[in-house]
């Protein structure tokens, strides 16, 4: 074999071995690469579920938080095709006193049976009006202009039974040591975040995430399967 000859087929096998490392770097993220610690968080101690033999799936929010209106979308996209035995609920998630009022709010809307109407009209208001639901004058006349009966809304607002859910709520961020919004909570187990696992630059998206939360809601089936 000569010399030229050698060369070549070395030549050759670096253009191949660039291809495919090439190829490997566009290839989609495997969920093998899903990693305890970088992609999502281990919870110490687990805390209780409410859904009985169905994955508990709680999304924890703020309304005054970008990024929560943000995940909005996508997450409805989710929803629509969920795993059966998956139960999703929200929580909000209550990191300091300014906090509170949105989730009187939520609350509000859950005592009332009116959450689906206006939740999202919610995030529409203050991200996009720039309406500030967080004083309470503004938002009793926002959900007033919307049908909703004024006193009635202000009696629920104030009352014992939604203070003792934002206390729940305040309780729940604090026992799931939840480190900012958004973030999704599995089973009482696992916790993500969509910036999780993201490196310095890279670019956040909302497919990998929910392949993510899938990933991570298989792993809490797999363990209620063996308990």
């Amino acid at each position: 074999m000569t010399k030229t000859t050698l060369g070549v087929r070395i030549r050759r096998r670096l253009l191949l071995l660039t291809l495919l490392l090439a190829g490997l770097a566009a290839a989609p993220v495997s969920w093998a690469q899903f990693i305890a610690g970088r992609d999502y968080l281990i919870i110490n101690p687990p805390q209780p579920t409410d859904t009985g033999g169905k994955v508990e799936v709680l999304e924890f929010f703020w309304y005054g938080c970008p990024h929560c209106n943000s995940l909005q979308a996508p997450l409805g996209e989710w929803l629509k095709n969920k795993p059966a035995d998956v139960e999703f609920r929200r929580v909000p998630a209550i990191l300091g006193q300014s906090w509170i009022p949105l989730t009187q709010t939520f609350y509000t809307f859950e005592a009332l049976g009116i959450t689906e109407k206006l939740h999202h009209d919610v995030f529409a208001a203050i991200h996009n009006d720039k309406i500030k639901l967080q004083d309470p004058k503004t938002l009793f006349d926002w959900v007033a202009k919307r049908g909703v009966d004024r006193k009635q809304f202000m009696d629920a607002y104030n009352s014992f039974g939604v203070r003792s859910r934002v206390q729940r709520a305040i309780d729940m961020t604090r026992n799931y040591d939840i480190p900012g919004t958004p973030a999704i909570v599995v089973d009482g187990r696992y916790l993500t975040a969509p910036h999780l696992g993201l490196g310095r630059g890279d670019a956040l998206s909302y497919e990998r995430y929910f392949k993510i939360v899938d990933h991570v809601i298989a792993i809490a089936r797999k363990a209620r399967a063996g308990k």
